[in-house]
């Protein structure tokens, strides 16, 4: 009941209304530009992309997230946020163009992976932006509902825009060549328009702040230094932290045997269960795109779950069942190596994994000091996407071409076991 009073007294407000449109818009258009990228790479008959160049393509989409993420704020406490969100989306508009024309002829080499990565690090700068404006449109004892909801929103916004790229091409809409994702990945340059004229013509000059009186006098150099020496205090005040280390180091552990699992799953469906043809293909990508809804379903269903199961078992308890309930679903459903297991797989792992990243950052938010809060999370989102690309390198030189690899998934397994292990005796109360 207080759940939905919170969330019908948010949007009732005509400034949240807006700011999370313009967010789904333009995270559908993430997954479209995404999924044409991804189509490219994986789903080309034509083209035959080695595991490396496929963990480099994951580098390019997540590192700069976790690097440039603690510098956005220097700028966007200096310039109007409205203007700072209407024209990120316009120029990623823009630089979506001469990526999806490269896309169409085929040349994915350096110059496209420099247009792919601009889109993906303005994308961070949006995103920021748009977690920035939210107190102004929203009341202090609304932001977490606030917060939860439209994060959760956008992330199934972008699983629909890659969900609804993945039917095009298994209805044949669109075929699975070149021409075809360098169709996909422009439907984005429209979405990123749309999005951005939207917040443009929703909101004021000012509306979304920062006034000018609190806006930073200092050069963008010393700001930039500031940040800087501000997670090296981060990092030490974590150090301090046994608990939040410990939720640091299970964060990274986690995503790296998650990023080895996520290209083995990518190059299953895209080597061992599509052959080659472009019906097979097709097929494979509409049953990874059906991977991708279970996943963002399991998501959803963490988050109605894990409060309770929480009270009810106590953190440190359902975190090490959940740990185990990973390793024995990739034994029980990952080994007989077929589609449909795989996606009630994912559909399971997702409820794990995002159980355990919200037990994580409430664990953050509760052992650390306010003062380092931000910092601290800084840290996390580092470590959380830093360790996935690690991951994703490691199955790259130990995985099979095709994926299928039954020592691979019982070594993951037992890594998991492992894990479970040790939280469970690290997090043990002290006497």
């Amino acid at each position: 009941m207080g759940g939905g009073h919170h969330l019908r007294a948010i949007y009732a407000v005509r400034g949240f209304r807006n700011l999370l449109t313009a967010r789904l818009v333009s995270q559908i258009s993430d997954g479209w530009f995404q999924a044409g990228l991804a189509g490219s790479l994986l789903f080309n008959p034509t083209k035959h992309t080695s595991p490396i160049a496929i963990a480099t393509g994951f580098a390019v989409l997540l590192l700069p997230y976790s690097l440039l993420g603690p510098y956005v704020g220097v700028f966007l406490d200096r310039w109007d946020r409205r203007a700072s969100l209407s024209v990120a989306n316009l120029v990623r508009a823009v630089l979506v163009i001469p990526a999806a024309l490269l896309i169409w002829q085929g040349n994915q080499a350096t110059l496209f992976a420099l247009f792919a990565l601009l889109v993906i690090a303005v994308n961070r700068f949006f995103l920021a932006g748009l977690s920035a404006a939210l107190p102004r449109v929203v009341d202090d004892r609304e932001l977490v509902t606030a917060n939860a909801f439209s994060t959760t929103a956008g992330t199934i916004a972008f699983s629909i825009g890659l969900f609804s790229a993945a039917s095009l091409v298994a209805t044949s809409m669109i075929n699975t060549t070149s021409h075809g994702y360098a169709v996909i990945a422009a439907f984005a340059a429209i979405g990123y328009l749309a999005s951005g004229l939207l917040t443009r013509a929703s909101f004021k000059p000012g509306e979304l702040g920062p006034a000018a009186h609190e806006r930073p006098v200092d050069t963008v150099i010393s700001a930039v230094v500031t940040v800087a020496k501000g997670m090296v205090g981060g990092f030490r005040h974590l150090a301090e932290r046994r608990a939040a280390a410990r939720a640091l180091v299970l964060t990274a552990a986690h995503r790296l045997l998650y990023g080895y699992l996520t290209l083995a799953v990518l190059l299953l469906y895209s080597r061992y269960f599509g052959k080659g043809t472009h019906e097979e293909t097709s097929q494979s990508l509409w049953a990874l795109g059906q991977v991708v809804i279970a996943g963002a379903a399991g998501a959803g269903i963490a988050a109605l779950i894990t409060p309770s199961a929480t009270r009810r078992f106590g953190a440190r308890h359902w975190i090490t069942g959940l740990l185990v309930g990973i390793g024995v679903t990739l034994l029980v459903l990952g080994l007989p190596f077929k589609a449909g297991l795989l996606l009630i797989a994912a559909g399971l792992m997702n409820i794990c994994s995002q159980s355990i990243k919200i037990l994580v950052d409430a664990t953050l938010q509760h052992e650390c000091d306010d003062a380092y809060r931000g910092r601290v999370f800084s840290l996390n989102d580092t470590a959380f996407n830093l360790s996935m690309v690690l991951g994703l390198f490691v199955a790259a030189a130990t995985v099979p071409a095709n994926g299928k690899s039954a020592a691979a998934l019982i070594t993951i397994a037992a890594c998991y076991f492992l894990l479970a292990l040790w939280f469970s005796r690290a997090s043990r109360p002290r006497p």
